[in-house]
């Protein structure tokens, strides 16, 4: 295994004065190629500040962030294409799918093969390969609107998977699943980590869901336990 992802004294404070909230607070972890962590904390813990900052989405207030071997924040941005870095090495499943209601299943996955300049031939041929690898390619040709919801999150990590990322980050991914299809999708994601040997980051507040993970982060008050 090799560390693909390095933050150090990670924090995020928002607002001012008074309207001060301290959401992060000199988080530091490591993560390697082909391993399984959890972000495990309660509401409001942090875990989801920290999982946004590794996307580049959310900037922190200060510390440092470095994944695949790239310095990308370092107290502030460092000029690395941001955009690019998440396009080209990340995946995420977010809590809600995001898929586009107006595309089909082929056509979601298709796309962020397309954004990356994959000619349209060889993204439906991709993509077919990765819903027939989640057991969904069955349902192709169906609109989000049209699948169940244990359906769509398997679309949602295909999609995530389109481009082969180093990382894969994933926002409450059980949330609206019961406990059996939950321990499921963890299993699936548990499956990418070794086959695709992708760094796997899932945010969880249920400790019920990261048994077999390789590492488990504690997040509490903005603070990481171990």
């Amino acid at each position: 295994m090799s560390e693909v992802v390095r933050v150090e004294n990670l924090t995020k404070i928002y607002g001012r004065g008074d309207a001060q909230t301290i959401a992060l607070v000199d988080a530091s972890l490591t993560i390697e190629r082909g391993e399984l962590v959890a972000l495990l904390g309660p509401s409001g813990s942090g875990k989801t500040t920290l999982l946004t900052s590794l996307c580049c989405i959310n900037e922190p207030t200060r510390g440092r962030i470095e994944l695949d071997g790239t310095l990308v924040f370092d107290d502030g941005w460092t000029g690395v294409d941001v955009r690019a870095m998440r396009r080209e090495k990340m995946g995420v499943i977010f809590q809600a799918y995001n898929l586009i209601p107006f595309l089909t299943v082929l056509e979601n996955v298709e796309l962020i093969l397309t954004l990356n300049g994959i000619d349209r031939e060889e993204a439906q041929a991709r993509a077919l390969e990765l819903l027939g690898y989640l057991e969904i390619e069955h349902r192709w040709h169906h609109y989000p609107g049209e699948i169940s919801g244990g359906e769509q999150q398997r679309v949602a990590i295909a999609r995530a998977l389109a481009n082969d990322p180093k990382v894969l980050l994933a926002d409450e991914p059980t949330a609206a699943l019961d406990t059996e299809r939950g321990k499921t999708v963890m299993g699936l994601l548990r499956k990418l980590s070794r086959e695709k040997n992708a760094a796997v980051v899932v945010v969880t507040h249920d400790v019920r869901m990261v048994e077999g993970f390789d590492r488990v982060y504690r997040i509490a008050d903005g603070r990481i336990q171990n």
